[in-house]
């Protein structure tokens, strides 16, 4: 029985959770967690929702994850598992907010400007 569906966004990164009773097993895009993010500090931000609540072993997390890279999907997985939490149980609020897991991070990409090398580069300016 899938417990509840929740959205997370981070840049250009979309990611939808689900939460069943069980033991603690994250699972991304049908791979192992730690097979999908290789390095520490992306499993240890995915893991961080559960981690702040408690509730390392009370639950399977099943994600599915699309666009943007490793880190932004990191962020995105992130917050997806937050929501889903919350709409569980609305007592874990004061626990995700002291990580700021509720809050989307809004920055994206600065686009490309015309006559420039990049955003905000500029191409070499010649006085003669």
């Amino acid at each position: 029985m899938v417990h509840n569906i929740c959205v997370g966004r981070r840049k250009t990164a979309v990611a939808r959770s689900f939460l069943t009773p069980g033991t603690g097993k994250i699972t991304v895009n049908g791979k192992d967690v730690s097979v999908y993010f290789p390095t520490d500090t992306l499993l240890e931000e995915v893991r961080l929702p559960m981690t702040a609540t408690e509730t390392n072993d009370r639950y399977d997390v099943r994600v599915r994850v699309r666009g943007g890279g490793t880190h932004g999907q990191a962020g995105a997985v992130k917050m997806s598992i937050a929501r889903a939490l919350l709409a569980i149980d609305e007592e874990f609020r004061p626990k995700l907010r002291v990580y700021s897991l509720l809050t989307r991070d809004s920055r994206m990409v600065e686009r490309k400007k015309y006559g420039q090398k990049k955003a905000r580069k500029r191409f070499q300016f010649s006085k003669r």
